[in-house]
């Protein structure tokens, strides 16, 4: 019986999440594979962290990237792993693979915002097994060892969708509503809303300072005293989507293409933008709630607030208080926010991906509207030839 047959893979990360997830993951490949990809080969894994570049159309070269890494690097096999979200039409693609060229791509936003690193794991399993089964003979698409389960089980209903006559690639897309609930997801966490805070110093200011007035002036308290929960929490919800709306008009977040075809796709862009920002704005209120609330239990004689209130007091006479100038407190935020510089915000809002590509939708716009403008001069009376 001959030796064993050395498969080399490589695995060429995006920098960010792909970065920190293949690092996690990346000592255990080789045992995994050998496990649920074939026992008759020894597994090598390398990885690397880099910038995966962008073609014209906003894509990632795969074919490009293989002929250039596998060579060199001696890999059998190279997949990509990228936070650039990706469709085919409405459909999240999930992975595409290449056999011709021995390349994967894995979109790390349709696996969503929880167990990543798992999700990432089963469908490398599943991309290397249809890269190596010409060279291992083995079948592609059986459940070895439970790989399609595993790989159905951990992402939501998939589709293999082929990518043309034309093309090579075999795509793995998700389906249904869940499919697109888990890409939305997936993008708002590559976004990290939770930097929002500390990118807002105006805002964080002015909410606090509004927050802290409230507390020590017993109008506030007459007033948070008198309104039931229910008013209180639908204030809530008001001031976070007024400083949401405001942040997305103020700063120009919302894309608003001209071409219906656009309109579509930016859909799924903005839901994740306006979703990024209220997740920013919840975690703000909450840092100013609980700040709000150690201010109020400092400064507040507990014997002064029932005199003032005219009936004994407890812990939810505090929070709603506290509940109410924190609402307050956002509002005055969302003004102090129009301090912020555009481009801060930007930076604060969107990960690197997604700046990216709205840098290159920007370009894309204005280079169509002067070619528009240089067409439109050329046909336009006493501008042809004579």
């Amino acid at each position: 019986m001959g030796a064993p047959h050395q498969v080399t893979v490589g695995v060429l990360a995006d920098e960010g999440l792909p970065e920190r997830v293949i690092t996690t993951i990346a000592d255990d490949l080789p045992d995994t594979f050998a496990a649920r990809v074939s026992g008759r080969a020894r597994w090598r894994v390398e990885h690397e962290v880099d910038r995966l570049p962008l073609d014209d159309d906003g894509d990632i070269p795969m074919r490009a990237l293989s002929q250039e890494h596998r060579q060199d690097r001696g890999w059998d096999v190279l997949v990509l792993v990228t936070d650039l979200p990706r469709r085919a039409g409405t459909q999240p693609v999930v992975a595409g693979v290449d056999v011709e060229h021995g390349v994967a791509m894995i979109s790390l936003p349709a696996l969503g915002a929880v167990m990543v690193g798992r999700r990432t794991r089963a469908l490398l399993v599943h991309v290397v097994r249809q890269l190596v089964s010409r060279q291992l003979g083995i079948a592609g698409d059986r459940d070895g060892g439970g790989v399609v389960a595993r790989v159905r089980e951990a992402l939501a209903p998939t589709q293999r969708i082929s990518g043309g006559p034309e093309s090579p690639v075999t795509r793995l897309a998700l389906v249904g509503l869940r499919g697109r609930l888990r890409l939305l997801a997936g993008m708002v966490r590559d976004n990290r809303p939770w930097r929002l805070v500390p990118h807002l110093a105006g805002a964080t200011a002015a909410a606090a300072g509004t927050a802290a007035y409230g507390i020590i002036t017993s109008s506030f308290w007459k007033l948070a005293d008198a309104l039931p929960p229910l008013r209180l929490a639908a204030i809530t919800v008001v001031t976070v989507l007024v400083m949401t709306v405001w942040l997305t008009v103020r700063n120009h977040l919302w894309d608003r293409p001209s071409e219906t075809a656009e309109r579509r796709k930016m859909l799924l862009y903005n839901v994740s933008t306006a979703t990024t920002l209220a997740i920013g704005v919840a975690c703000m209120y909450a840092i100013l709630f609980v700040l709000a609330l150690l201010a109020a239990a400092v400064l507040i004689d507990s014997g002064y607030f029932e005199q003032t209130l005219g009936h004994p007091v407890g812990a939810g006479s505090y929070l709603k208080l506290v509940w109410l100038c924190s609402s307050v407190g956002i509002v005055a935020g969302a003004l102090g926010s129009s301090l912020e510089d555009e481009e801060t915000v930007r930076d604060a809002t969107y990960g690197r991906r997604e700046r990216e590509r709205q840098e290159r939708s920007r370009h894309r716009r204005e280079r169509r509207r002067s070619t528009d403008s240089d067409s439109s001069t050329q046909n336009a009376p006493g501008h042809g030839y004579r």
